[in-house]
């Protein structure tokens, strides 16, 4: 069962989760696993490495964010925004792709979950000036330095850019700082996992 194998996931972190908020997490997962089969939202096909692969890779970025509003990059079906989104209801995040499938999809999501803190938005993410922001968060959405070029209309005066990476860290261009490297470590995920966080 689903539900039986993120609690025991969740509980080999620190990470403190209501009820309701494992509920919605497992929803989105079958949401996800069922729309897959149509769209092909993503490579990973079995909900049960989608909670490892998505969401607690997801999940455990979420005690680093500092700040209200966040906008999701490249956002794919939601990744990691609509995790993050579940387990952090009082801050908003504007999820950004460029396919339209993946924001029907996330609409979707929207409404099935009642999550009032998501905003999904089909955009190419340089043409998106609405507004700034205290984080913007990318995963595997590009290069480092692709990122921050591409990106660098989005945060706020304190804001900062949180990226979800391998190992591996490409060199940051000239005009950032790197403000911290954080080691993530994804219960049974075979794979190195870091935060990248940026000013």
């Amino acid at each position: 069962m689903l539900k039986k194998k993120l609690i025991n996931l969740i509980d080999q972190t620190d990470l403190s989760i209501s009820d309701l908020q494992i509920d919605q997490l497992v929803n989105y997962v079958e949401m996800l696993n069922k729309w897959n089969k149509a769209y092909n939202l993503t490579a990973v096909r079995d909900p049960n490495e989608m909670l490892i692969k998505h969401i607690m890779d997801s999940l455990v970025v979420s005690p680093y964010l500092m700040g209200q509003s966040f906008i999701d990059v490249g956002t794919g079906p939601g990744l990691p925004g609509v995790p993050l989104a579940i387990i952090n209801p009082d801050k908003q995040f504007d999820l950004v792709d460029s396919l339209g499938k993946r924001i029907r999809f996330l609409k979707q999501v929207q409404f099935e979950l009642k999550l009032t803190n998501i905003n999904p938005v089909q955009s190419r993410i340089e043409e998106y000036t609405d507004k700034k922001f205290d984080g913007v968060i990318s995963r595997a959405f590009a290069s480092l330095q692709d990122m921050l070029n591409w990106c660098k209309h989005l945060p706020n005066q304190q804001g900062a850019f949180y990226a979800l990476k391998g190992s591996d860290i490409d060199a940051i261009p000239v005009g950032f700082t790197l403000k911290q490297y954080i080691k993530l470590i994804v219960p049974q995920l075979d794979a190195e996992r870091s935060l990248v966080i940026i000013q």
